[in-house]
């Protein structure tokens, strides 16, 4: 069937203005005024609330197979749908196997099939001294690699050093496919742990000392070395601290291809407001003060970070230690996928940014980092037609209904935020719609 989805607020790469966007057959026939409409089209019309491409999500932990339990696809890409995203791209640990063979990305991909309310691609794994495995993966269809310099925390998959990423710098320069870095080193962490012991892990406090920034600058400092030297795509995620900020707009200016994302729960929450006990504000980087929160939106704007990731990490309710109130041992991960596109305008509707922008952070900008651009990532001719229709004006209250996950836990619950998801399309089919869930919605591994 073709379809005209009309708004007086199409969100396109060229700007935002009233305009029907034509559909068929999934794609994105054309953009055309509201005279234009041809008659035998359907026509959706949306009034006054935006039509946005489908968000992009660069930083999703599904889990399955093997921690299907903590979230899987099923539940993963149904909180996707009801939060406006249409595309995820699934990190390669805390399932089982971890995302670092052909072998294991097969098992995933079948894992998945069947289930998924949205599309989704994966992302392999650099660990376990598996360098010869990284250009197999990336033929079989990997949008790039992973990896952590610190401990992950997580059985099934190894931190990696300097040794491990010389060896797996040839091969990644070879695919021309990026290298996603946790970058966080462990010399810096276990400085701090020995200078806090005997400290009160209830207090937020304790927990940001263990994790300071200069863990975050030493190790991008040495990422980027690695950068200079063996030319492979290098990106930043869940950037926490302004402190590199600086070191990685220079980075750019000297032309290493680099590129940065931050998340919500950085963009949103403080650690001057974080109560004692908390746990489920605990994340690795750490929420850090006010000062880091409002420097890395003015990088947003300024463009030294390029994108907003979730870093969607869900675990079982009680690895979060709520009634112990321990963030030394309690899981870092804070679910929000549902949630993320209002928290994110929340914000910038604080700031006075516009909808374009929003476009780009959650939509074009991850596209491009996973190479989906020419399918995903805005309303253009040609592409997907992944929407989400956004209600720009609307308050939405969370609360454990509303993340739609496998469990609900989330610092987000009891917020109240700006916009909501009305609607969510993924290739001109409606995933979600009005709290409802359509059952003619089949996500493909891309």
């Amino acid at each position: 069937m073709a379809q005209a989805f009309v708004s007086k607020k199409v969100v396109m790469p060229e700007g935002v203005c009233a305009a029907a966007v034509l559909v068929r057959e999934g794609k994105i026939a054309a953009v055309v005024s509201l005279a234009e409409v041809p008659r035998d089209y359907e026509v959706v019309d949306f009034g006054e609330r935006a039509l946005l491409p489908g968000l992009v999500d660069p930083h999703v932990h599904i889990n399955e197979p093997g921690r299907t339990e903590w979230e899987g696809f099923a539940t993963a890409t149904r909180a996707a749908a009801a939060g406006g995203f249409t595309t995820l791209l699934d990190m390669p640990l805390n399932c089982l196997p971890a995302t670092t063979t052909v072998e294991a990305l097969r098992a995933k991909r079948e894992a998945a099939a069947g289930q998924c309310v949205v599309d989704w691609a994966a992302w392999g794994g650099v660990s376990g001294n598996n360098s010869e495995d990284i250009e197999p993966l990336a033929a079989a269809g990997v949008r790039g690699f992973k990896c952590f310099l610190a401990e992950p925390g997580v059985d099934g998959f190894f931190r990696v050093d300097e040794t491990e990423l010389r060896a797996a710098g040839p091969h990644l320069r070879a695919t021309g496919l990026p290298l996603l870095v946790h970058a966080e080193l462990p010399a810096p962490l276990e400085r701090a742990a020995k200078e806090l012991e005997g400290s009160d892990w209830r207090q937020y406090a304790t927990y940001l000392a263990s994790r300071p920034d200069a863990a975050e600058v030493d190790a991008i400092a040495l990422m980027l070395s690695l950068c200079r030297e063996y030319g492979f795509r290098l990106h930043i995620v869940h950037l926490a601290t302004q402190q590199a900020l600086g070191m990685l707009r220079e980075a750019r200016a000297e032309g290493l291809p680099v590129t940065v994302e931050t998340c919500p729960h950085y963009l949103h929450f403080t650690a001057e407001e974080i109560p004692d006990g908390s746990t489920v504000h605990k994340c690795a980087p750490p929420i850090r003060s006010r000062a880091d929160r409002e420097r890395l939106w003015q990088a947003l704007i300024d463009g030294d970070i390029d994108m907003i990731g979730t870093d969607h990490s869900p675990c079982l309710p009680e690895m979060k230690r709520m009634e112990e109130g321990s963030f030394k041992t309690a899981w870092g991960g804070i679910s929000s996928l549902a949630v993320a596109l209002p928290v994110v305008w929340t914000g910038m509707r604080e700031r006075g940014l516009g909808l374009d922008a929003l476009a780009l952070w959650m939509a074009l900008h991850p596209a491009k980092l996973a190479g989906l651009d020419v399918q995903k990532g805005a309303i253009t001719v040609g592409r997907d037609a992944d929407f989400v229709v956004f209600d720009e004006k609307a308050e939405t209250r969370v609360n454990e209904d509303a993340l739609h996950c496998r469990h609900a836990v989330s610092p987000y619950v009891g917020e109240t935020l700006r916009g909501r998801v009305v609607a969510t399309y993924v290739r001109g089919e409606c995933a979600f719609e009005d709290g409802v869930f359509s059952k003619n919605a089949h996500g493909r591994a891309l």
